[in-house]
């Protein structure tokens, strides 16, 4: 039962983690990555459907990402979509392939970003300590005696400063990721 309770804490705060990897991922860094446009979807037959579904995306070149859709029909949407996303992107339609030239970020985006960046990072601190309330919660209620529950505790409270360094380490390396030139 004490074993549960630590394997759920901890599994819990390692998918906190992944999320954080996956949403740095959507944080351009002046390099073509394809999930930078994970988040956008297009009108596809009266129905919103992410792009992934709609096309495949690949980068022939470091700034540039080619959007090639499987329906040329919906060529017009996606371009529509991407234009829409606030991402920055001007999406160019040659009538087979939309392609996207990412533009060099400035040194006032990069700051912007950055300050993304961290808000993600505190998010990912804040679920850490939420999973840490619960996990506290769930040992209270067991039939055990103080000792076991304050060793419990104290195991919880050791994973929850493992996660957050790990959380921190992330967050300087994609800031500095973004800060380079």
């Amino acid at each position: 039962m004490n074993h549960e309770v630590l394997n759920e804490t901890k599994e819990k705060m390692e998918k906190a983690l992944e999320n954080l990897d996956h949403r740095f991922a959507t944080v351009r860094a002046g390099r073509a990555n394809p999930s930078s446009l994970d988040g956008i979807t297009a009108e596809y037959y009266g129905t919103p459907t992410p792009l992934k579904q709609l096309a495949t995306i690949s980068v022939p070149e470091a700034r540039q990402l080619l959007i090639k859709p499987f329906d040329r029909s919906c060529l017009g949407a996606i371009e529509k979509a991407i234009f829409e996303s606030n991402l920055g992107f001007t999406p160019n339609n040659d009538g087979e392939t939309i392609r996207i030239i990412i533009p060099v970020l400035t040194e006032e985006r990069r700051k912007e970003l950055t300050k993304q960046v961290r808000a993600m990072s505190e998010e990912t601190k804040v679920s850490i300590r939420n999973i840490r309330r619960d996990a506290n919660e769930m040992i209270e209620k067991l039939e055990a005696s103080e000792d076991e529950k304050k060793n419990l505790t104290n195991q919880v409270q050791d994973f929850v400063n493992q996660y957050n360094k790990m959380v921190e380490e992330k967050t300087k390396e994609k800031e500095e990721e973004l800060m380079t030139v």
